[in-house]
């Protein structure tokens, strides 16, 4: 009978927390200690110093068969953190989101607050648009009339997709003439954003598994963040039978509140109807018609639903490096990018929402990772000055990222 074959080179431990994988130092000593075996177990395999010989052409073939069998163990380990929801990445994270029927979000566009001012009953339709001083174009993303105090706040949304910054108050500009429709202006507004990130889809992805069930708040929830277009919402339930103020705003008894900040406000209103229990009040400033076609025959009964359009909160930054000469002559722009980096969420981790605290220690790790010569001193925040260590994000607020409030002072 004959004896299965040994190996020296030490392989995969399968340990209950996940596959670990030998060192490459380790593999060398394996390989060489085998291709000893098989020529009789006399070759140069070692230094004097006891070091592996990898000059001889028995080293020479060794390190390549350990650069082989290294390369290997990392696929094996890429596929074992693949099939993880906490791990996987890219196309393994996007086949787990279809068993969940969701798709990664593609880029999206910047969204705009916008007070339209003209002639009373003037209709400005979904797809008006408007333009800022760069040249990027807006479209009306909820149809409205002019009232008698003759202005008129709606949404728009950037036709190109990312993050094209929010332009100030006085750079935008009608497009498209409208009759009765005279001027505009910015009132609040975030900005885009590029393709989901990994942390945000694992986020909407376990969100989503309520999205099969309904009348609960997370039910909600779910629906809401997989309209297209949404950057951000917060869903909170009042269950007494009187009114309750949280984080800044009065929910009225017994009723749903949803806030939420881009995507079209039919969508929105269809999502929060769909999922929403039947006889609870609604919270907010938009209200959306909602028609029943399950009764299958018209006239289809119809329901108003109310949602709070978030408030854009522009969150203010204040950092301070230890100026030294070995800086990158673009400190301040790295500076920016990380922090808005991690603002997003596009490093990887979690991102500002609405009905949050942002913390000004979660921006230190991007910084600290530009380069070797950034030293530090201190990361301040806050909404009219930055001399906080945090910020409380209201339900009704969202918060936004732009580079021009991020200061950055070498001391």
């Amino acid at each position: 009978m004959s004896t299965p074959p040994t190996s020296s080179v030490p392989p995969i431990n399968w340990a209950p927390t996940g596959p670990v994988v030998p060192a490459e130092s380790a593999i060398l000593t394996g390989v060489l200690a085998d291709t000893n075996a098989a020529f009789g177990g006399n070759m140069n395999i070692t230094n004097e110093d006891g070091t592996p010989n990898v000059t001889t052409p028995q080293g020479q073939l060794a390190s390549s068969l350990t650069a082989i069998i290294g390369a290997k163990n990392d696929d094996m380990l890429e596929v074992a953190n693949g099939v993880d929801p906490d791990l996987a990445d890219g196309r393994w994270q996007d086949a787990i989101g279809r068993i969940y029927f969701i798709e990664r979000d593609p880029a999206e566009p910047t969204a705009l607050q916008v007070a339209c001012v003209g002639a009373v009953n003037t209709v400005i339709p979904v797809g008006a648009l408007i333009k800022d001083s760069s040249n990027n174009v807006y479209l009306c993303t909820q149809a409205g009339t002019i009232p008698a105090a003759d202005t008129l706040t709606l949404g728009f949304a950037c036709k190109t997709t990312g993050p094209v910054p929010v332009p100030a108050a006085n750079q935008v500009s009608i497009y498209q003439a409208i009759p009765g429709w005279d001027t505009v202006t910015v009132v609040s507004g975030v900005q885009g954003r590029d393709v989901e990130s990994r942390a945000d889809f694992e986020n909407r992805r376990r969100q989503s598994v309520a999205k099969n069930s309904s009348g609960s708040v997370p039910s909600v929830r779910g629906a809401v963040l997989g309209v297209a277009g949404v950057l951000d919402a917060c869903v909170l339930d009042n269950p007494l039978g009187t009114s309750v103020t949280i984080g800044g705003y009065t929910l009225l008894p017994n009723s749903l509140y949803v806030g939420v900040y881009g995507g079209a406000a039919q969508d929105i209103g269809n999502a929060i109807w769909s999922k929403k229990a039947p006889g609870c009040n609604y919270n907010g400033n938009t209200t959306v018609t909602v028609q029943d076609a399950s009764v299958g025959s018209q006239p289809y009964p119809s329901y108003a639903v109310k949602y709070q359009t978030l408030t854009a909160v522009p969150i203010l930054f204040s950092v301070q490096l230890a100026n030294n000469s070995n800086l990158p002559s673009n400190i301040t722009q790295l500076v920016q990018n990380a922090i808005i980096s991690a603002f997003t969420g596009a490093d990887g981790g979690s991102r500002a929402r609405s009905n949050s605290t942002v913390f000004a220690g979660r921006y230190y790790p991007g910084v600290m990772a530009i380069d070797p010569s950034v030293e530090l001193l201190s990361i301040q925040l806050g909404t009219t000055t930055a001399n906080q260590n945090s910020v409380d994000i209201g339900i009704a607020q969202t918060p936004t990222i732009a580079a021009s409030n991020i200061s950055v002072t070498l001391v």
